[in-house]
């Protein structure tokens, strides 16, 4: 019954801001078009599924937001063991790259790997684009993953060297399963922030879904219908996310605390 309710309480709340809108809507004096917005999502022509501006923009989101994704969790895995290593010099190289892009924000470094350091490597904004997301969102995943480690009791080492796990072993087959058991929900949540933030690569000229969307509106004047269509995009792609996490979630649940 409490199962339930709860499932119930964000249903509820959607109606309500739905109805809110409706509502409020009503008094504004706009011409609702949302029959103009479908030709930049697809159209069919001569029996062929062509892409709008729009669907283009959601592609290359996709593309820097799981691109980003992959290499954030790399490097927060990378960065995590650094700073929980007997190293100092790697230790402090960590130490000083997770403060550095945690105290500056995302814009800025987006700017700085565009317009300093791509010029100098030959790189594509594009890649500029991933490499920026990357960093920003490897510095908070670094923190997420080494405080997962370091909560796992000292028992657990012992317990792995005492069976003949070698250090290696001992991270693969003991220590991180219980790592990600217990930080996947943060992690979960730092990817959702990631595919947000992609929404800033738009700063630096690359077509994504928040270009396209600007593109549209400068050009029709769509305000609402284009800006709740990229609104709708974002949310699927988060809600997606959020639900393969939790199905690997619940494969975790076998594994004691």
């Amino acid at each position: 019954m409490k199962r339930a309710k709860k499932g119930i309480r964000p249903f509820l709340f959607i109606v309500a801001i739905v109805l809110i809108l409706i509502i409020g809507y009503r008094n504004l004096d706009y011409n609702w078009q949302w029959y103009r917005v479908k030709p930049y999502l697809f159209i069919f022509e001569n029996g062929r599924f062509i892409k709008g501006a729009l669907l283009d923009g959601l592609w290359v989101t996709l593309k820097i937001s799981f691109l980003g994704l992959f290499f954030s969790l790399f490097l927060g895995f990378l960065s995590a063991l650094a700073r929980l290593s007997a190293s100092p010099v790697l230790r402090l190289a960590a130490w000083v790259y997770v403060e550095t892009i945690r105290n500056t924000p995302l814009l800025i470094q987006i700017f700085v790997m565009y317009f300093v350091i791509s010029p100098v490597l030959n790189i594509s904004a594009f890649l500029s684009a991933v490499m920026a997301l990357s960093l920003f969102e490897g510095a908070y995943s670094s923190e997420i993953i080494r405080s997962g480690v370091v909560n796992i009791p000292k028992g657990q080492y012992e317990a792995a060297h005492s069976i003949g796990l070698t250090a290696f072993n001992t991270y693969i087959k003991v220590i991180f399963p219980q790592m990600l058991r217990q930080t996947l929900p943060m992690l979960a949540g730092q990817s959702v922030s990631l595919i947000k933030d992609s929404a800033l690569v738009s700063t630096i000229a690359i077509a994504d879904l928040t270009l396209q969307g600007q593109k549209i509106v400068s050009e029709t004047f769509l305000s609402f219908e284009i800006w709740f269509t990229v609104a709708f995009c974002y949310l699927v792609i988060t809600a997606g996310l959020s639900y393969i996490v939790r199905r690997i979630e619940n494969r975790f649940k076998f594994i004691n605390p």
